[in-house]
C-alpha cells in the first residue's frame, strides 16, 4: 500500500512539474512544497542553519529561472535540484572562506513508513531529535550520501550525479554513514543496506518562491 500510495505522490508532483513549466503557478507551488523541506534539509547539512535559508531561497531562484530547460520526472527534478543547491552551497562557503557543516532540521526525518527489513529498522532510529546531531558526527562525505539517499529520496544513482561520484562509492558512503548511525543510536542492527528506497514524509512550506 505505501508503495503504490508513493507511485501516486511521484505521478502527481511529475504533472505538477510538467504544468509548473507551462507557467502554472499552483502546481509550481505544489512542487516547491514537495520538494523544498528536504532540498533546506540538504542544504543546512553542507552551510549550516544560519544560512540555509539564503542558500535555498538562490537555489529556488535558479530553479525558477532554469525550469523550462528541464527534462524528466520527479526523481529527476529532486536530482536536478539538489544538483543546483548543492552548487549554491559551495559557492556560498567559497565566499565566506569556510568548509561545508553538519547538520539539519530533524523534522524531516519524522513520519517513515514502517519497514520490516533491517535497514528500515536502522533508519527508523533516526525519527528521533537525536538524528541530526549524529549525522553532524559522520564524515562529510557519508553525511551528504545519507542525506541525499534517505532525506532527498535519490537512488544511488541519482545521488552520484549530484555529487560527481560513482554510485558504487556514494552506495557505500551512505551504507557505512547508516551503519555508523545505528552504531551510534545502540540499535543492535549491525551493518545494514542501503539499497532499498526510503520514503520520509515532510510537512509542507507554504512560502512562494515566485
Amino acid at each position: 500500500m505505501v508503495g503504490a500510495d508513493q507511485d501516486t505522490d511521484e505521478a502527481r508532483v511529475t504533472a505538477a512539474i510538467a504544468a509548473a513549466q507551462r507557467g502554472d503557478e499552483a502546481a509550481f507551488r505544489t512542487v516547491y512544497r514537495s520538494v523544498h523541506p528536504r532540498l533546506l534539509a540538504y542544504v543546512r547539512t553542507l552551510v549550516g542553519d544560519v544560512d540555509a535559508e539564503d542558500v535555498a531561497s538562490e537555489a529556488w531562484l535558479q530553479i525558477t529561472r532554469d525550469l523550462d530547460r528541464f527534462t524528466g520526472d520527479a526523481d529527476r527534478f529532486r536530482g536536478w535540484t539538489a544538483t543546483i543547491a548543492r552548487n549554491r552551497a559551495l559557492d556560498h562557503l567559497r565566499r565566506v572562506g569556510r568548509r561545508p557543516v553538519v547538520g539539519a532540521d530533524e523534522s524531516v526525518l519524522y513520519g517513515m513508513p514502517d519497514r520490516a527489513d533491517t535497514a528500515g529498522q536502522a533508519l527508523e532510529a533516526l525519527a528521533t531529535d537525536r538524528a541530526m546531531a549524529l549525522i553532524a558526527r559522520l564524515p562529510v562525505d557519508q553525511a551528504e550520501a545519507v542525506m541525499l539517499r534517505a532525506v532527498v529520496g535519490l537512488d544511488a544513482k541519482g545521488a552520484a550525479e549530484v555529487l560527481g561520484k560513482r554510485p558504487g562509492a556514494v552506495r557505500t558512503a551512505a551504507h557505512r554513514g547508516l551503519r555508523r548511525l545505528a552504531e551510534l543510536l545502540e540499535d543492535g542492527t549491525g551493518g545494514i543496506g542501503t539499497d532499498d528506497g526510503v520514503t520520509f514524509a515532510a510537512a509542507p512550506t507554504q512560502k512562494d518562491v515566485r
